[in-house]
């Protein structure tokens, strides 16, 4: 029996909706269209609004039965609530009742989950990680978070933060992550990477930097990453330092956690070359062989499309709901005035 699902994708620059399909294998995207998330004075709940009507239009258009929404969105969030708590990345979106909203708008249940866990379950369900039954996701992008699969199940905690892996402290001194020195953030992160080769440039200025080093202003991951590229030995000591301190926080996983698998999205996805062979080496030497001999460090397997799987995971993470008959969704209701 063919099950369609809605997902969206709640970003700081775009958000999307999309439409798949779930005929027993892998699900099927059927549809997608993205718009800016802050466009004009538009507020977030007229942003809302305006996907709603993308995944109507869908819905119409395919005439089918819709068995559940979901939306991905970086946190805070109130999961069993269904509430955006005023997220970082989404200023404005707070208290935003979505769960409610999408279960008035397309009257089929509704579920709302971090990114972070999003994509865990997505690569669990249809990636890196499937077959495992305790893997983790590790975000890298941006910033740095996980989402857990731990026996067979997402896990969040007795407050809904567990995995806020970024927090944990790494090092004495570093760049900054989470506002803490030394932070696995604040080493292993675009913001992250970022600061510490503009902190680590700075500190060999004074002569110690090879002819070719002399005159960088860019730290970004993808410049640094070119670098490379080009023979920079500059640029390959950050992502070295970044390595190291990657293989320092997978070792800490692998000991407590003793997962089968770590999925790694976004740079360490692009750029896995520059990890893996130091990554390695660190967690061989800081984990109980047992633990390390099982383990797999893998790249994200849905790589761009890894946004829009979260979503329609989320989607899809409660099974058993009927699903209700397209021509019985309320029309033209208008909830802005409501929330």
């Amino acid at each position: 029996m063919e099950k369609y699902y809605l997902g969206f994708d709640l970003g700081g620059t775009k958000s999307a909706v999309i439409l798949g399909r779930d005929a027993g294998g892998p699900i099927e995207i059927l549809k997608r269209e993205a718009i800016p998330t802050f466009q004009g004075n538009r507020s977030p709940l007229e942003t809302i609004e305006c996907l709603c009507k993308i995944g109507e239009a869908f819905l119409l258009e395919k005439n089918i039965q819709l068995q559940s929404t979901g939306a991905s969105c970086g946190g805070p969030l109130d999961e069993e609530k269904g509430l955006i708590l005023s997220p970082p990345n989404l200023p404005g979106y707070d208290e935003i009742p979505i769960k409610r909203i999408l279960e008035d708008r397309f009257q089929v249940p509704s579920f709302l989950e971090n990114d972070a866990n999003a994509c865990a379950l997505c690569e669990w369900r249809f990636g890196a990680g499937q077959g495992t039954k305790n893997m983790i996701f590790l975000t890298f992008g941006t910033g740095m978070g996980a989402g857990l699969i731990l026996n067979g199940s997402l896990y969040r905690g007795s407050s809904g933060m567990a995995g806020e892996v970024g927090h944990i402290r790494l090092s004495k001194g570093g760049s900054f992550g989470y506002g803490k020195e030394g932070s696995f953030e604040g080493f292993c992160s675009g913001n992250g990477i970022k600061e510490m080769a503009r902190r680590m440039y700075k500190e060999r200025e004074e002569g110690s930097l090879e002819e070719q080093d002399k005159g960088i202003t860019d730290f970004t991951v993808k410049n640094l990453a070119s670098l490379v590229k080009g023979g920079s030995p500059f640029a390959r000591s950050v992502f070295d330092r970044s390595a190291y301190y990657l293989g320092r926080g997978l070792a800490l996983l692998i000991d407590i956690l003793n997962p089968e698998c770590i999925v790694i999205g976004s740079i360490y996805e692009r750029c896995e070359a520059l990890f893996k062979e130091k990554v390695e080496a660190v967690i061989r030497e800081e984990c109980f062989t047992e633990s390390v001999n099982l383990c797999k460090i893998e790249k994200s397997k849905l790589s761009d499309n890894i946004g829009d799987y979260a979503a329609l995971s989320v989607a899809m993470e409660v099974q058993g709901f009927g699903a209700v008959p397209s021509g019985t969704r309320k029309k033209n209701k208008d909830y802005l005035n409501k929330y």
